[in-house]
């Protein structure tokens, strides 16, 4: 009973996210296809029986979020705590500006350098701590429960690497899509694993669409 059941899911795609332009903590909007993703992921939720909805307060986040919510019969609940990674004087640009302007920043940024903070942004070790402190935080107040999360894919690489014991240094060699369901269990045993990057309900959308 003293087991929290929580589903993580990233906002829907962003004009930025296609651009492959870094986010971090600046204001975007959804696209099209992001609300639609956020529609449909709406309506795969139904039936889980979530007792609240925590959301990332950047925008992107908040408005797939209150998508879900209204479907669901939920209020948002923003938290900080729960925003993409701090990126500092990387925020905007894409990889090749950033080769470009910063090689050297840049190069730290690709070996994922444990203590480079993007000249005042938010280095790579803070952010791990932070992420689990705000998902530990929301269980402790959910034991028992299932609760709904809407962040970021940095939030969920964080996740991922510490449910499955990989390196915060190493390469990223999983997905973590826009908009699909990723399931955890916190409890006195620890994190656990029960699905990742689940897109089966966007599947259906797409294929409902083309019928």
């Amino acid at each position: 009973m003293n087991v929290t059941r929580i589903c993580i899911v990233r906002h829907g795609e962003t004009d930025w996210n296609l651009e492959r332009r870094l986010q971090g903590q600046l204001n975007t909007n959804l696209n099209a296809a992001g609300r639609v993703q956020a529609k449909a992921t709406a309506q795969g939720l139904e039936q889980h029986g979530f007792v609240a909805i925590y959301s990332s307060d950047l925008r992107r986040t908040l408005q797939t979020a209150t998508v879900l919510a209204q479907r669901l019969g939920l209020e948002v609940c923003p938290e900080a705590g729960l925003r993409e990674r701090h990126y500092g004087v990387f925020q905007g640009r894409t990889a090749a500006e950033l080769a470009r302007d910063y090689p050297d920043a840049h190069a730290r940024f690709l070996n994922r350098d444990l203590d480079y903070d993007f000249d005042h942004g938010e280095s790579l070790r803070n952010f791990a701590a932070r992420v689990s402190e705000t998902i530990e935080r929301i269980a402790s107040h959910h034991a028992g429960e299932t609760v709904l999360l809407v962040t970021h894919g940095g939030v969920l690489d964080i996740v991922y690497r510490r449910i499955t014991g990989r390196a915060l240094s190493g390469p990223r060699d999983f997905a973590v899509p826009n908009a699909a369901l990723n399931w955890i269990e916190l409890g006195p045993e620890g994190w656990h694993l029960l699905a990742w990057a689940d897109r089966s309900h966007l599947e259906r959308t797409l294929e409902q669409a083309v019928e």
